[in-house]
């Protein structure tokens, strides 16, 4: 698991460069520029890659990174391809920001990827003046950065991405963003996988909502935020603007802000809005104009991505799990709705007040994907041959949106479950219907439910 951290470049007149860290948000906040050195080279005023080799370290590179390390040369350890897949990596980066790509063509970083400090110290390559802190995993200062070597080729990568782009966007684009924006955006924009077509060499592919397990070994940020939800400690997403950057030495901090980037460039109601205040400068102020944007509705932007983050998985698809929010009709009278395979939480447009009941049945069948040569065909109660979240798949759930008065994150409270059956009502408010499926599986499923519900 990774913590990281990084600095921010400013530029002032009269200076090469300033670096100063990222503050927490405050209500009154006060920075003094003092003037430093440009962290291109060395206090030596050699160039990184000379340092290397006079001190026997290896030096591979691109376009647009020089690698420098002390790792011993293995074959097939897939270090060699680092600076190929960054370069890579970089022209993704380049498109998200709609970047000129003249004015990335120049630009270049030099990364440390480092078995043992002392030997980068001795070198001249790993400041002993307190400018780069004693950091876990890596740190970025301006376009270099440090990181240490990492046992699975997967995750050595992904921190590779991450510093890179903390250096890309502090040199570029002059990023002094709040740090919710800073480790998430570092974080959505390093998670990839590998694209092997032999004998071609691996491609990198960004991925930065994973699709499987095995595309992100070891990185866990879906887990993490499962952990946290079910710990109680998952915090909103107006909590998660004002991380200050201290927090982001705790895991569940860098996964928070990933699924917050995650979630504001992903749902179709709010990703207009992020995308455009990502275009603006990213400075301080960011948060304040994105919610300041037309359409911002902070109440719901919280209330979806509660939804998000409870039922987040791997290949999670916005689009198909995107939920109506509409009060509804009262149930005062026998209704139907329709329960479709392919979609996520489906607001039924009848309400129900706290403790009424209703009575419901479920008819037809839908599918579920397919198995072997042939899809699963479920009635209401599920195929026990594929379970998800504890119950089978092809159920019918039957839900509200409650918010939990003895604390954690509102969230869809099961009220029923099966081909039929009664439930009370555990808020006021809409029921919703689903077919129990992963989110990131409903793509391949067909037909619905016809659910009859009626009041008791």
């Amino acid at each position: 698991m990774s913590v990281s951290y990084h600095a921010a470049a400013v530029r002032w007149p009269g200076a090469t460069r300033c670096i100063q860290p990222v503050a927490p948000i405050t209500l009154v906040a006060v920075v003094a520029v003092v003037a430093c050195v440009s962290a291109s080279r060395p206090a030596s005023g050699v160039e990184p890659a000379d340092l290397a080799r006079r001190a026997g370290l290896r030096v591979v590179g691109s376009a647009h990174l020089t690698l420098i390390t002390d790792r011993p040369e293995r074959a097939g350890d897939g270090v060699g391809d680092l600076p190929r897949l960054f370069d890579e990596a970089v022209s993704t980066w380049t498109r998200h920001y709609r970047l000129d790509a003249e004015r990335v063509g120049a630009w270049r970083a030099t990364g440390c990827l480092i078995v043992d400090r002392d030997r980068f110290r001795a070198a001249g390559l790993l400041p002993t003046d307190g400018s780069v802190p004693d950091f876990e995993n890596g740190f970025c200062l301006a376009e270099r950065f440090w990181m240490m070597d990492q046992s699975n080729p997967a995750y050595r990568r992904h921190l590779l991405f991450h510093e890179g782009v903390h250096a890309f966007t502090v040199t570029l684009l002059r990023a002094t963003a709040p740090a919710w924006y800073t480790e998430g955006i570092a974080e959505y924009l390093a998670t990839h996988r590998l694209q092997t077509d032999p004998p071609a060499s691996p491609r990198f592919v960004a991925m930065p909502l994973p699709e499987r397990p095995a595309d992100v070994e070891q990185l866990g940020r879906i887990e993490r935020i499962a952990g946290l939800r079910r710990e109680r400690t998952m915090p909103s997403l107006a909590q998660i603007f004002d991380l200050p950057t201290r927090d982001h030495r705790d895991l569940g901090a860098y996964a928070s802000s990933w699924a917050a980037v995650a979630f504001l460039s992903g749902h179709p109601a709010f990703r207009e809005a992020f995308h455009a205040t990502e275009l603006q400068p990213l400075d301080g102020r960011l948060t304040t104009r994105l919610r300041a944007t037309a359409d911002w509705d902070g109440l719901r932007a919280d209330r979806d991505f509660d939804a998000f983050v409870a039922d987040l998985d791997y290949g999670y698809d916005f689009a198909r799990m995107a939920i109506d929010w509409s009060p509804g009709g009262p149930l005062v009278a026998e209704q139907h709705a329709a329960a479709a395979a392919d979609r996520g939480w489906q607001n039924t447009g009848w309400s129900l007040a706290k403790g009424d009941r209703c009575s419901f049945t479920a008819t037809g069948r839908v599918t579920v994907g397919p198995a072997s040569a042939r899809p699963l065909e479920s009635e209401g109660d599920g195929i026990t041959l594929r379970w998800y979240r504890g119950r089978p798949v092809g159920r019918l759930l039957i839900a509200q949106w409650v918010e939990p008065a003895d604390g954690g994150r509102p969230s869809f409270q099961i009220l029923a479950q099966g081909a039929s059956g009664t439930c009370a009502a555990a808020a006021d408010g809409p029921l919703y219907v689903k077919v129990n499926e992963s989110p990131g599986d409903l793509a391949d499923n067909a037909g619905a439910f016809t659910v009859f519900l009626t009041p008791r």
